[in-house]
């Protein structure tokens, strides 16, 4: 026999560990402990599948115990883990000359004979790796012309005589032996190793193997499998299929295809005239949720009446089934809140909160980008923005489709349904502003031609599409494709909400929202935030109207014609903040004042500047003049954020007016007392932080005066230039909070363009060059380094500093974390994305918990 402890019984008492003997294996053994009819049989761990793999099955490893004379046996693979897959199931090892004479006189010798070829073919092909052509015309010869029972016998061990060279094995342990090595050689397999690979297993990945009784019926019986639940809702119900009939193979692995519908023949045998199948199947779920603290799906053979168990999976779920799975569990003392916590990824949030692709459907998918904003949305392509508007006037759905984006666009992004970018990355305009308004957005998309002069878009294969066409993004997969698929539409029922109270009363990192407009503000309360951690105010003077002021503000020529364009600004503004102010209803609001450089509000193309002269009664000579003074080589680092605070001070004096006069009509209004929260941006030394608190300052005074109003401010920096890290702890004597734009601070720190780094960055990352995008996952070494400086030079500074992260980051699991661990008071994100932030900050806190825990038992001796 193999060595002592290599091999036990799938009914032993003594659990059968996974990492010792496989998932399958252990799965199996604890569906035996809880009596569900499981087939009997051994498990072989992945020590002894490794000592077959090095020597052989040695001629003195005694394999009696595995084979019963007469009984059949099947082999199943067991890997450590499910996800690494295996080889596919042996059936009907043992099938010799005995066993047909005996199944002759059970069965009848024609359905004998086909069960026994069936064997002989799937033995040369699975296991002496022959072709199957010859076995499949002697099938078909005898669906023709009806071959005798005897003589299809005798063609089927002729053909494998002849391929093989050597007669049909009639010995089942020769059989078991060739399999298992069989079975062996196939884990081993470089294919099988890459696959491996590619679903995340190590080098040397753990295989254990199953020799298992088949059920007494194996012929006729028919499989199936079944969970009772939706998978797409979690609603409760009979979700399932029988496997398609194949004479002798039942007891193969199950497919692992969607369990969207219930098989018409697996109806009826829960229909009411066939009530015994339905109420044992439906008991032996029952007992499966009880065993593993899950619903299962159950993979099972039908036997006549009688229901046998082969294998039990976790139940196929949708996000939104995870979260009832998850509320449900709990309800019924399966599982703890914070198991149920763990059980959802905070990404799969995604899923439940905007419209993505049907998983049921085959779409044409014709081009891969940057899967810079969650959701999917069909429409008909458009190349301008002014086209996009014109398709949401007419109420029809549309996706913009640009070779990159630029702040003239933003009213078409509004409009559109989807966002396509040739260029671009995870942080590039197209992408910041789609996740901001919940738009799906695919970036970086560098195998299509976008050519907004023809209005066409040239996708890999060569087919062109025009302006009309149909396309349908899928920003959570970074996919554009042809033609409308199937789209799932989020719902948020209850489950979701209760799950969600429960993220909340676990985590101790604060989730604010970027909101940059009442509507996104009314949506970050209706998601759930702890307040506004961004307003960008810049987003709030791009409409129609608001923009042709903000154009003559900036084509003043005098301080007189500058100070009218601001006071027609200043009413605007303080709207727009008493709005957010209410929806909020005194939850924090940070308010980041101007930043962006000035051209980026000006006309570039030749119509627009002429209805700007237009507009202003000027030449368009000195119009264009003016745009050409103000262009800039590299504008990201040229005249923006705190310089324009420093260059025209009025702008940041009527923006501070208009927060304190919201907050004081707020007040008077509503009750609420509000103490705003004023960020500059762009900061790179502690005088520009003077200045601009001076200024702030008189305005606060100025205000509290004429309304005889009194109301509290805060006044932090927008941590973005490697300088203001390292001089934070100056800074924060002056500041009284630090929120890190990671977005600008990344680029910075590594000497990357944002909108430019998508060409190379998969490149970068499948070779390890970065370990993930330092855009979508903040970088721990450098960029996280630097966080850690500034945050203890602050808080050595200013003991009570508040200190947030207002990038992108702020929506990605693994850098809230890393904000958790450093100290940090909050992240802010996109409203969309609030609930990852959520579910990743309980994530996290609990982890820390369980940290405490664990040193607190060591420093106590495990006490």
């Amino acid at each position: 026999m193999i060595r002592s402890g290599l091999i036990r019984e799938l009914s032993a008492k003594a659990a059968l560990r996974p990492e010792e003997f496989g998932q399958k294996a252990h799965t199996i053994n604890r569906l035996h402990g809880a009596d569900l009819p499981v087939p009997e049989g051994f498990a072989l761990s992945v020590t002894a599948v490794r000592e077959i793999a090095d020597t052989g099955i040695r001629e003195d490893w005694d394999l009696s115990p595995l084979i019963a004379p007469g009984r059949l046996k099947a082999i199943r693979s067991s890997p450590v883990s499910r996800s690494w897959g295996g080889p596919e199931t042996l059936v009907n090892i043992g099938m010799n000359r005995q066993v047909l004479a005996d199944l002759s006189r059970k069965l009848g010798k024609g359905v004998a004979a086909e069960a026994f070829c069936h064997f002989v073919q799937e033995y040369a092909v699975s296991i002496r790796r022959q072709d199957a052509e010859t076995f499949r015309a002697i099938a078909r010869d005898s669906a023709k012309i009806g071959i005798q029972p005897e003589q299809l016998v005798a063609s089927c061990l002729e053909a494998y005589r002849a391929l093989v060279g050597e007669e049909f094995p009639e010995d089942p342990a020769e059989q078991l032996r060739n399999g298992l090595k069989s079975m062996i050689a196939a884990w081993d397999g470089t294919s099988a190793r890459i696959l491996r690979s590619a679903r995340g297993a190590p080098a040397d990945a753990g295989l254990g193997l199953i020799v298992q009784d088949m059920v007494p019926g194996y012929v006729s019986a028919r499989q199936g499998s079944v969970q009772f639940l939706s998978p797409l809702s979690g609603e409760d119900g009979v979700f399932g299929r029988f496997l398609p009939e194949r004479l002798g193979s039942a007891g193969r692995s199950s497919t692992s295809e969607n369990l969207d519908a219930v098989d018409d023949q697996l109806a009826s045998a829960f229909d009411a005239s066939s009530p015994v199948i339905g109420n044992m199947l439906s008991e032996y779920g029952l007992i499966a949720r009880r065993t593993f603290h899950d619903e299962m799906r159950l993979d099972f053979l039908l036997d006549g009446e009688t229901a046998w168990i082969l294998d039990a999976v976790p139940a196929e779920r949708s996000t939104r089934a995870k979260l009832a799975i998850a509320v449900g569990l709990v309800d019924d003392g399966l599982v703890s809140r914070q198991d149920a916590l763990f059980s959802v990824d905070p990404l799969d949030l995604n899923d439940v909160m905007l419209a993505q692709l049907d998983p049921r459907g085959q779409p044409d998918v014709v081009a891969t980008g940057v899967a810079a904003s969650p959701g999917a949305a069909t429409g008909q392509i458009v190349f301008s923005a002014m086209a996009a508007q014109a398709m949401k006037s007419r109420e029809q759905e549309c996706v913009l489709v640009r070779v990159e984006t630029s702040p003239e666009d933003v009213r078409g992004m509004y409009s559109a349904s989807a966002i396509l970018t040739e260029k671009g990355g995870m942080t590039s305009h197209a992408a910041v502003v789609a996740r901001g308004l919940g738009v799906p957005c695919v970036t970086g998309a560098t195998a299509v031609h976008v050519d907004a002069r023809t209005r066409t878009v040239t996708i890999p294969d060569g087919r062109v599409l025009r302006e009309g066409d149909v396309m349908t993004v899928d920003g959570t997969g970074g996919r554009v494709v042809a033609g409308a698929p199937g789209l799932v539409e989020p719902v948020l029922d209850g489950a979701f909400g209760v799950f969600m109270s429960w993220a909340d009363e676990a985590r101790t990192l604060g989730v604010r929202a970027n909101s940059d407009t009442a509507l996104e503000a009314s949506l970050a309360r209706e998601i759930g935030v702890d307040g506004i951690g961004l307003v960008r105010t810049e987003h709030m003077v791009i409409e129609p109207g608001r923009l042709t002021l903000m154009r003559e503000l900036i084509l003043a020529q005098t301080p007189t014609d500058r100070q009218v364009a601001l006071e027609r600004l200043l009413p605007m503004q303080r709207a727009d903040f008493i709005e957010i102010f209410r929806i909020m209803q005194g939850l924090p609001v940070c308010i980041r004042l101007l930043d962006p450089p000035l051209h980026e509000f000006l006309p570039t193309s030749r119509g627009a500047i002429e209805r700007l002269a237009e507009a202003m009664a000027l030449p368009v000579s000195r119009v264009s003049e003016r745009i050409d003074d103000l262009a800039e080589f590299n504008p990201m680092l040229g005249l923006r954020g705190v310089r324009l605070g420093m260059t025209v001070p009025e702008v940041y004096d009527m923006q501070a007016r208009a927060i304190f006069e919201a907050a004081v009509a707020v007040r008077r209004k509503d009750g609420t007392v509000l103490a705003p929260e004023i960020m500059v941006p762009l900061v790179s030394t502690t005088m520009e932080v003077e200045i601009v608190k001076s200024r702030v300052n008189a305005v606060a005074a100025a205000v509290r005066a004429e309304s005889d109003c009194d109301f509290g401010y805060a006044l932090g920096v927008m941590v973005e230039t490697p300088r203001a890290a390292f001089r934070a702890g100056k800074i924060s004597e002056v500041a009284e909070f630090l929120s890190f734009g990671t977005n600008d601070l990344t680029q910075m720190v590594f000497g990357l363009s944002r909108d430019d780094a998508g060409r190379f960055m998969r490149e970068y990352v499948q070779q390890g060059i970065y370990e993930e995008d330092p855009f979508q996952t903040l970088d721990p070494e450098g960029v996280g380094e630097m966080l850690l400086l500034a945050a203890e030079r602050g808080r050595s500074a200013r003991p009570a500093l508040v200190l947030g992260l207002c990038g992108e980051h702020g929506g990605d699991p693994k850098s809230i974390a890393f904000c958790h661990r450093a100290g940090f008071d909050y992240v802010s994100c996109s409203p969309y994305r609030a609930p990852v932030a959520r579910l990743a900050a309980a994530q996290e806190a609990l982890r820390d918990a369980m940290r405490r825990r664990d040193a607190s038992s060591e420093g106590s001796g495990g006490e």
